[in-house]
């Protein structure tokens, strides 16, 4: 039987690891699962409904203990004025204007994910999803590693730069606060509009698809969170397109489940590190027997 050579060996381990790589990838794709759940809690954000009058976001902050964020108007620091979501702020209402005739309030904070890629990116289960989907994080077990903000596709968890001690900070549907002790989050409790409702997902998106049925020229004709990254427990109807409100773009594809699908089936059965390690073995083998050879040249 013809002896392979150190290249064919090389040539044959490469071909495992792709092979292992492409079977990952070819099997992601053809088992594509359904991770939305009818029963999970949900909020439903009608855009059209909101009066921008930011309550939401004075109760969310009052509730869960988060500081004021101080205007460049305001030197004496009297009023909270946050701009963006970051590690004060869990939950923000912004306003997009085109001109007088196209316009709209949005509001933005987790979207609580069926399949959440922040809960399968943490190597170390800070990031979670209670049996309800509410996707919440523990602080007492988190590294500080920020791999949830590096896999969210919203761009959603936030980090305390500021402190010596920092967490990650996101909406967790106020599950330690009032979702615990009035059985809903602060912001669907007190917004005077009922723009954002809080329910079960399958009753939430049924409402979405009534009100978009019964007024097609109100709505863009699309709910935001039904499919996008597969599945949200957060959604949305808005006038306006949602790209120009600040939402990304994504198919029906969870990030998550793909990712997740190619890692264990490249690391099934150690095929990869088996691989990985004799192609090691043989470089080493073989840089052993070159300063063999050159030690023998020298001798002589």
């Amino acid at each position: 039987m013809k002896k392979k050579t150190r290249r064919e060996f090389l040539k044959t381990t490469a071909g495992l690891i792709a092979g292992a790589c492409v079977s990952g990838v070819a099997t992601a794709e053809a088992n594509e699962e359904n991770f939305v759940k009818d029963d999970a809690y949900a909020m439903f954000y009608d855009a059209t409904a909101c009066v921008g009058c930011k309550a939401c976001v004075a109760a969310c902050k009052r509730v869960n203990g988060m500081p004021a964020e101080k205007a460049d108007f305001d030197p004496d620091g009297k009023w909270d004025a946050p701009k963006d979501l970051d590690s004060k702020t869990r939950t923000i209402i912004k306003l997009y204007k085109e001109n007088e005739n196209v316009w709209s309030y949005i509001k933005h904070q987790c979207m609580h994910c069926a399949k959440p890629s922040c809960v399968s990116a943490c190597p170390v289960g800070a990031m979670r999803q209670d049996e309800n989907g509410v996707v919440y994080y523990n602080e007492d077990i988190c590294i500080g590693c920020r791999y949830c903000q590096v896999a969210c596709p919203f761009n959603i968890p936030k980090f305390e730069w500021e402190k010596a001690f920092p967490k990650i900070v996101k909406c967790d549907m106020c599950k330690f606060t009032n979702l615990k002790e009035k059985g809903e989050p602060a912001c669907t409790e007190v917004c005077p509009a009922k723009a954002v409702v809080f329910g079960k997902r399958k009753d939430l998106l049924k409402e979405a698809k009534r009100r978009l049925k019964e007024n097609p020229d109100k709505y863009v004709n699309h709910i935001y969170g039904e499919f996008e990254a597969g599945g949200t427990n957060v959604i949305y109807l808005a006038s306006v397109p949602f790209e120009k409100l600040g939402f990304p773009k994504l198919d029906s594809k969870s990030p998550a489940a793909f990712t997740e699908k190619i890692q264990h089936t490249v690391y099934k059965g150690f095929i990869a590190p088996v691989a990985l390690y004799a192609t090691l073995c043989l470089i080493a083998l073989r840089n052993r027997k070159k300063n063999e050879q050159s030690d023998e040249r020298e001798d002589k």
